[in-house]
């Protein structure tokens, strides 16, 4: 028997450590015969952790679900009688398991399946077969990029553009160095798929940069990884000095003429730094703002020398398709987004955690087949797409399909990959607030549209969440909107207006309620509502007034209680620990 720990980031953060330290105190006390103890990285069900993988003799798998220390002996002492049904409480459910049955993985297909640390395990499963064919049975540069072309591989980091015309430009540039760089810089509120790729699959990270070099010509990679990432940083530092021991890295690779070397550079987390030149900056050193293009990094980037950059999943699909062959990614997805794109679904979800579909499947699909549908019955009211970047989705639009150009249409954009769904609770009018106030203080301050437009818009916002709007404000943001997108000089700041635009576009009945009725639709502005206590409904039961941080609640046990509204400060605390439905907000 095999125990496995799912231990990425969002693992050890719900206990796994615990769990495994537990694990490997009891194994070493007893020493049973058979019985192993290992780790994976996150299988994408974040909303499950910890989880414990139970792999028998024949190859099955038993999946243990929000596994705590205390359940260990438990689980290790059926291991030992070799029953099982000891630990029946913690399986996965069928409506669960079907988060996964429900994915096509191919960037995740390793991903809480192989021990991140082992060379050997990412060997047995496929690994550094793909570049070992290139190396081996003569394909060109040319042979590599067009696979990576018939493929139809965009860049899955942002804009979406043609991996293969990258590369062919970084190949045909002359000069005597060439650099290949990662983009980790996963800066978006709410996504987290670099990070689990790297954290649970180095090596297919490795081995999709290994074959980007060879195909424009690099003898370098650059990761550049986000300094809040450690494990990432810790697992993929050592994934490389495994793979140059290997000879996987370093000179003559499988023995032929291609050498390249790889290193991390750990990013201080600028938001900005997810744009191409402005990442290039902070590579040499300097504050990371974004350069006038032309000349493309293509051209002229890291050290003004030919330089590519993809993101980290774009590259954790290089492996797959040289192995299977580019119609055989082409074959998914719709005429213009070939192949799976994976998402973070977060927010007001059952089921979160990293989900990879083929492109072509609807948001109603992700949403509410894989994800679950909306926690605790309500509503589903919108999804924000593309980060800061993107827009809110409204619930009108579920059916849209999963495309480039589909999701453009929307006034949203694919992203990174980042999907944060809300419910009738969120106030639009604040989350677009909340998304403005984040790329205006990201912005790096370089060109004044975005320096200044972001925070004239974010004025406007503040002053309609507090219910002092004026008529014409969201006019003025409208035209703050289009010229900040003309005027600006990167993607930050073109696209920044985005989640203002459609929130205008979807929402905008809700803005004008904050304006002019002073009223938040979804009683989620504090200065907007107010807290009251129904005496029909109350039963005295005092729990309210336990949780109220300011004693603004009175009232006798087993009598109708009230609320002082001079002495509130809205945070809510009533309303959750009142189990009758007493307290409203309006």
């Amino acid at each position: 028997m095999r125990i496995v720990i799912g231990e990425g980031s969002c693992g050890l953060a719900a206990g796994a450590g615990g769990v495994h330290n537990k694990f490997a105190q009891l194994l070493e006390q007893d020493n049973p015969q058979g019985v192993e103890l290992g780790i994976t990285g996150c299988n994408g069900m974040c909303f499950l952790e910890p989880i414990v993988d139970l792999y028998d003799d024949q190859g099955g798998l038993h999946r243990l679900v929000k596994v705590q220390e205390k359940d260990v002996p438990t689980i290790y002492q059926a291991v030992l009688d070799g029953d099982l049904s000891k630990v029946d409480r913690l399986r996965i459910t069928p409506e669960d398991e079907e988060f996964l049955s429900k994915q096509t993985r191919i960037a995740l297909r390793d991903c809480g399946v192989i021990d991140p640390e082992s060379i050997d395990d990412y060997v047995a499963h496929g690994g550094y077969q793909a570049i070992t064919k290139i190396l081996t049975t003569g394909m060109s540069q040319e042979d590599v990029i067009q696979q990576i072309d018939i493929a139809g591989l965009r860049g899955r980091g942002g804009a979406g553009f043609s991996t293969a015309f990258k590369w062919r430009a970084a190949r045909d540039a002359k000069s005597d160095q060439k650099y290949l760089i990662c983009n980790a810089d996963e800066g978006d509120p709410g996504a987290f798929m670099d990070r689990a790729v790297i954290e649970g699959d180095p090596h297919n990270l490795i081995e999709g940069m290994l074959i980007g070099a060879y195909s424009i010509g690099a003898s370098e990679g650059i990761v550049y990884v986000r300094a809040e990432y450690p494990l990432a940083i810790v697992r993929l530092t050592k994934a490389i000095e495994d793979a140059t021991a290997r000879g996987y890295l370093g000179e003559h690779i499988c023995g032929s003429d291609f050498s390249c070397t790889l290193r991390i550079k750990a990013g201080a987390g600028a938001f900005v730094c997810g744009e191409e030149t402005a990442l290039i900056e902070s590579l040499e050193g300097n504050r990371g703002m974004p350069r006038l293009k032309p000349p493309f990094p293509a051209q002229a980037g890291y050290w003004l020398k030919p330089s590519n950059i993809n993101n980290v999943e774009t590259y954790a699909n290089v492996a797959w398709i040289i192995n299977n062959g580019g119609e055989a990614f082409a074959a998914m997805g719709t005429k213009d987004s070939k192949g799976t794109k994976v998402f973070a679904l977060t927010g007001k979800i059952r089921r979160g955690g990293l989900v990879e579909i083929p492109m072509g499947k609807t948001l109603r699909e992700v949403i509410f087949d894989i994800g679950g549908g909306i926690k605790d019955n309500k509503e589903f009211k919108a999804v924000q797409l593309g980060g800061p970047s993107g827009g809110c989705v409204p619930a009108s639009k579920l059916d849209t399909v999963i495309d480039y150009n589909e999701l453009a249409a929307t006034g949203a954009i694919m992203g990174s990959g980042g999907m944060v769904v809300m419910d009738e609770s969120t106030c639009m009018a604040s989350m677009a607030r909340f998304f403005l106030d984040f790329t205006a203080k990201e912005s790096c301050g370089k060109c004044v549209h975005c320096r200044l437009g972001t925070r004239r818009m974010l004025e406007i916002l503040d002053r309609i969440v507090r219910g002092e709007g004026e008529q014409g404000d969201i006019e003025k943001l409208e035209d703050l909107c289009y010229a900040i997108k003309d005027g600006a000089l990167c993607g930050l700041g073109q696209t920044a207006p985005n989640p203002v635009l459609t929130t205008i576009r979807y929402f905008r009945e809700e803005l004008e309620a904050h304006i002019s009725e002073h009223r938040c639709p979804a009683g989620e502005c504090r200065e907007l509502i107010s807290y009251s206590i129904n005496k029909d409904v109350c039963v005295g039961c005092t729990a309210c007034a336990r949780q109220c941080p300011v004693h603004a609640i009175s009232g006798k046990a087993k009598q109708p209680h009230e609320i002082d509204q001079t002495v509130c400060i809205k945070c809510g605390n009533c309303k959750t620990a009142c189990r009758f439905g007493a307290v409203v907000v309006a």
